[in-house]
């Protein structure tokens, strides 16, 4: 017998009771099916969403690339205030999602969220780009410019953040579920496509480019700021195209509301004469549905695991922050390629993209093939192991950069060097204020100094008596220094006699940058241009220019000009982290030339040392985050997933949050810091393997609730109604 046959079905057909006459609702017309892309079953409208999500992550991962050195080198804010400020904005934009999905989910719906929250990105984008220019304000009006900036970034980024993919995912008929997961691949291809593109694009535009004689930040931020504008107008042209399901309740409060009444219930029935419940949840059963309970319960499970895992967030998110400032430390000359310090960081996602078919479709299958269940809470585990080895590496990797750091005055000390630019031999001897001898040293004409001589001080400034011998002549003279400073002692030619001035070395440390001064032996002043607003006044008879950043790399000819005639100088290469000074001299056989001197040896140690931490990281980032996601979609009730969603993002905000504790509060210097971080992690991963061991995982079906598969019959005085195809 056909089932479906017309006559054979029984239907029982229920009128509404009215007193008024119910007109015939008018047929809906059939729907248009939405345009594919080239005959594919792909939705024309995904095209617009993937690229708006390109053009957004370039623009978020491109300006954060950039950000550090943004604050150590513009805005002159120490390591420490550097870093916390780093991950104080990247908790911000990891909080921030659950009010975008909020707001999507309980009043604007997906697509006018994205539009709004876009816009408002944007103008953190315009306010940023203000903040790095130098002609705008102060610092002070730099700062606030930053922080409103950095602010509103946040909030946009993180508001749209739940609501791109899931508008993307929106877009597939039921049908084509198999296209959907493509989508989903493709979407997170866009994601790190943007990411390794801008961190190695905005660091260059960084860095290659001067604005007002300094780095070009303002072209930096001003770049991403674009592409956010791309990804906007991208996405809104497809608005025709879109299915824009309306909101459909805000399912985060609901389990907030859930859970707060159960507690609540459960307090105000602590009496002992109240029978227990199996669940704690249980308590809010006078209120809300037992489904929605269910869901609650399966959600808790896995949010119980997620517990120990800001701590992995807490090293992986140091990539853009410690990380690139060990890497200024460092010499990024390859040979082939010269990198920038923010520079290294596209390593992560070019990384992201080389691993994760590796693991997928080599590493996890071997290690199926050898009998070992590698499931899905031991992968994360595993991948917690590799951040710590990671950050071991790294601290081996910083103590090796101290040995090789020129050393810095303490309390009661000084450094001091003695340049002799007379033409002969001058024995010098400093006298302390007993007059005893604290150094004495024969120093010939031009006589590059090998190192800095330590002095020690009696109180925290002091003057010192200097004794020169030059030929028949005798000079005494007196200079006060300061505790915790570098001197320079120059020696001139005073007539037939010389005389003696002190320099107050300003910074000896140059952050990885490349430093340069100039001593101007002329009767004339002399003005230098380096290039693009970068240039030098030194004066007449043996004056001292302050130190000025430039860019690394070869100068063979620097235009030079005094008041009657133009020359040009070869300073030869200029290399990272290294202080130069150059003494500009008339000498007869050779005419101007520049005499050059260390005053920091540059970098020594190479920037690819990094990679070992850089690949052990991003190994542990593939097994970790990826997996992890996974099985907490797998573990959790399909109503759950966007509470899971900002559940898993909470995380990540958690953990900048412990950076940023850590950065303010822990005083330790940076080997040892990471040598921290790579212990707590350690001491999490056995907790959480320990909660892992214990945990039992469930099957998608079980923690499915019946989905009204049939309507129970009604008890009582109500008579049994057989339910048939009922036409209420």
């Amino acid at each position: 017998m056909n089932p479906f046959q017309k006559n054979e079905s029984k239907e029982t057909l229920f009128s509404p009771v009215s007193t008024e006459e119910v007109p015939p609702r008018p047929s809906s017309p059939p729907k248009k099916p939405s345009p594919k892309i080239c005959g594919s079953k792909y939705p024309l409208s995904i095209a617009f969403i993937v690229v708006n999500e390109f053009c957004e992550r370039f623009s978020y991962y491109g300006m954060k690339a950039v950000l550090t050195l943004y604050f150590l080198y513009f805005l002159h804010w120490n390591e420490n205030t550097s870093t916390s400020i780093y991950h104080a904005f990247s908790s911000l934009c990891y909080f921030t999602p659950i009010l975008g999905a909020a707001i999507a989910d309980s009043w604007l719906g997906k697509f006018k969220t994205i539009i709004y929250l876009s816009l408002v990105y944007v103008l953190g984008h315009v306010v940023k780009s203000l903040a790095a220019l130098p002609i705008l304000g102060g610092r002070v009006v730099h700062t606030v410019l930053s922080l409103v900036g950095l602010s509103l970034i946040a909030l946009g980024t993180g508001g749209i953040k739940p609501c791109v993919a899931a508008f993307g995912g929106d877009q597939f008929e039921e049908i084509h579920a198999e296209e959907r997961t493509r989508y989903f691949s493709v979407f997170y291809l866009s994601i790190n496509a943007g990411s390794l593109i801008s961190t190695f694009v905005t660091p260059m535009l960084r860095g290659d480019v001067q604005c007002f004689g300094e780095d070009c930040y303002a072209l930096a931020f001003g770049v991403p700021g674009l592409l956010m504008v791309v990804a906007l107008v991208v996405f809104a042209m497809g608005s025709k195209m879109y299915k824009k399901p309306p909101p459909e309740g805000n399912i985060v409060a609901q389990v907030f509301k859930c859970i707060w009444f159960a507690l609540s219930n459960r307090f105000k029935n602590r009496s002992r004469d109240i029978p227990k419940r199996q669940h704690w949840l249980d308590w809010a059963a006078e209120k809300y549905l037992k489904q929605l309970i269910t869901d609650v319960k399966a959600l808790t499970r896995v949010l119980f695991l997620y517990i120990p895992l800001p701590m992995f967030w807490a090293l992986l998110d140091q990539q853009g922050s410690r990380w690139t400032l060990q890497a200024t430390k460092m010499n990024g000359n390859l040979g082939f390629f010269v990198l920038q310090p923010d520079q290294m960081q596209v390593l992560n996602p070019f990384l992201v993209l080389v691993f994760i078919p590796l693991f997928d479709l080599v590493i996890y299958r071997l290690i199926s093939k050898c009998g070992i269940n590698f499931s899905s809470l031991r992968k994360m585990a595993v991948g917690m192991i590799l951040a710590c080895l990671a950050f071991a590496v790294a601290a081996a990797v910083e103590i090796k950069i101290n040995r090789m750091a020129p050393p810095q005055p303490g309390p009661q000390e000084i450094f001091l060097q003695v340049l002799n630019l007379a033409n002969d031999e001058v024995k010098v001897t400093v006298l302390g204020n007993e007059n005893n001898s604290l150094l004495v040293e024969s120093i010939k004409s031009f006589q590059k100094p090998p190192l800095y001589s330590k002095l020690h001080l009696k109180t925290k400034s002091q003057d010192f008596h200097f004794h020169l011998k030059y030929h028949n002549f005798s000079v005494y003279t007196e200079h006060s220094v300061k505790e915790k400073n570098w001197y320079t002692l120059i020696i001139r030619e005073h007539g037939k006699s010389i005389s003696s001035m002190m320099v107050k070395d300003e910074d000896k440390t140059t952050n990885g940058m490349t430093a340069l001064r100039f001593i101007n032996t002329l009767h004339k002043d002399v003005n230098i241009s380096m290039g693009t607003d970068i240039s030098f006044h030194v004066g007449e008879d043996y004056g001292v220019s302050a130190y000025r950043i430039v860019q690394r790399g070869e100068y063979p000819a620097v235009h030079c000009r005094t008041e009657d005639k133009d020359f040009s100088l070869n300073l030869g290469l200029l290399d990272f982290g290294a202080a130069y000074l150059f003494v500009i001299t008339n000498s007869t056989n050779h005419g101007l030339q520049a005499w050059k001197m260390e005053d920091i040896p540059a970098n020594k140690m190479s920037i690819a040392w990094q990679l070992p931490q850089y690949a052990l990281v991003t190994a542990g980032e593939v097994m970790f985050s990826v997996t992890g996601l996974e099985f907490s979609y797998s573990q959790a009730p399909s109503s759950m997933k966007s509470v899971l969603q900002a559940a898993w993002l909470l995380t990540v905000a958690v953990g900048n949050i412990i950076v940023l504790v850590v950065a303010q509060f822990s005083g330790l210097v940076q080997w040892a810091e990471f040598i921290l971080f790579s212990c707590l992690l350690l001491v999490v991963c056995l907790i959480f393997s320990i909660m892992s061991y214990y945990y039992v995982p469930v099957k998608p079906e079980d923690i499915q609730g019946p989905a009204d598969k049939h309507i129970p019959h009604i008890q009582g005085d109500m008579i049994n109604l057989e339910t048939k195809k009922t036409k209420l």
